[in-house]
């Protein structure tokens, strides 16, 4: 073999070499990528969340009162009213209504009617006083003969309670003539005919009823506008102090039964820069049913909270606004916790991959209260230890790991 042959088997077998070494670096298992959380000791918060709405503590309806002639309403929503003073809306009387040719005619025949039994009223009267003038004549003779021992006492007595009778005959003929008097009234105000209107075809607002406001406070809603003819308890306008407001919130039945009247509350993402502060005043006894967006039917409890915060930092806010109310069902200090995203389930129990010397080891742990990022630790885990959150498929036990 000359020395250019054995030059040339070296070259090639240094660079197989080579090759077979590139090789077994591009074939040998790379590390996962993936993120990494710490097991941590710290304060933990667990709360339920649930979108709410604010609501006016204390809600007036003011509806109309009498049927009749509402006036137009000036008043609109957001304009302050003052307690018995602001007048809300103004009522007319209603108007009669016309008769027609049989009705007119019904009337009029009812008029003559009691004009009639007007003056037989008036007649029994007069024989009335004409009995009474009798009896009493006939008691002054009575008495005078009783008195001189001609009649006996027994007659003058007799005389005596015939006049009283007499006397209450005349009461009662007058009260009959008042009767009569008063249908006479009736039967003349059927045949009233409606008030012709003002010179611009408005009704006069002279004598109308002017109806006040229940509580000082602002205008929710107007009801109705126009001037229109409305019957007795139609909606008018909604007025309430808009500085009592009130939260409500309809969780899960599952979780309301966590949740105590006393119970801290923030309320979030309702268009200020930080939370308010709020309480839960009380969780309403009776649930009621409710149709998700997917058409599931949910068991609801209506949630109420105060605000807690001062007037000034949710001046902004009013009735019916979206707000996100957070109920604090569970705080302590000095908890030992994982991310919640590096919990997944292993048989019946939760488990998360534990980095040790850059592999991923599963590691079986027992959990308590959970937050939407943070769980407490019980169990199969230490301060310090490095978890991998939101673990990929990739990720086995004893395979290499590397941050991202």
């Amino acid at each position: 073999m000359t020395k250019t042959t054995r030059r040339r088997l070296v070259i090639w077998s240094v660079t197989a070499l080579i090759v077979l070494a590139a090789l077994a670096v591009a074939l040998r298992p790379q590390p996962v990528p993936v993120d990494l959380g710490s097991v941590t000791t710290g304060a933990l918060e667990v709360t339920l969340d649930h979108e709410g709405v604010t609501r006016v503590r204390d809600r007036f309806v003011v509806s109309a009162p009498v049927q009749g002639r509402v006036l137009r309403i000036d008043l609109e929503p957001g304009d302050p009213v003052v307690a018995g003073e602001t007048v809300l809306a103004r009522f007319l009387p209603a108007a009669p209504v016309p008769l027609d040719a049989r009705l007119r005619a019904e009337s009029r025949a009812r008029v003559k009617v009691a004009r009639a039994a007007l003056e037989r009223a008036r007649a029994e009267r007069a024989r009335a006083q004409a009995e009474q003038d009798l009896a009493r004549a006939e008691w002054t003779r009575t008495r005078a003969l009783a008195d001189s021992g001609i009649l006996s006492r027994q007659d003058r007595d007799r005389a005596e309670a015939t006049v009283q009778a007499q006397a209450k005959a005349v009461e009662a003929a007058d009260a009959a003539v008042q009767a009569a008097l008063h249908d006479l009234e009736a039967a003349n105000a059927a045949l009233v005919e409606p008030a012709a209107p003002s010179r611009d075809g408005l009704p006069s607002p002279a004598g109308a009823l002017a109806l006040r406001s229940p509580v000082s406070g602002v205008v929710l809603r107007r009801l109705r506008e126009s001037e229109a003819v409305v019957a007795p308890g139609e909606p008018l306008l909604e007025v309430a102090d808009s500085g009592e407001l009130e939260v409500v919130a309809d969780y899960l039945s599952s979780d309301a039964v966590r949740i105590r009247a006393g119970m801290l509350a923030r309320l979030e993402q309702w268009g200020g820069e930080a939370p308010i502060g709020g309480r839960v005043r009380r969780v309403e006894p009776a649930g009621f049913m409710k149709i998700s967006a997917l058409g599931v039917e949910e068991q609801r409890v209506w949630v109420v909270i105060d605000l807690t915060d001062p007037r000034e930092t949710w001046r902004a806010l009013g009735d019916g606004y979206r707000v996100q109310t957070r109920v604090v069902v569970w705080q302590r200090d000095g908890v030992l916790t994982v991310p919640t995203s590096a919990l997944f389930r292993q048989g019946d129990s939760w488990a998360a991959f534990v980095v040790e010397a850059g592999r991923a080891h599963v590691r079986l742990i027992e959990i308590g209260e959970r937050s939407e990022t943070a769980a407490e630790v019980r169990k199969g885990l230490a301060g310090g230890d490095r978890v991998v959150r939101h673990p990929p498929d990739a990720v086995t036990e004893g395979v290499r790991v590397v941050e991202r």
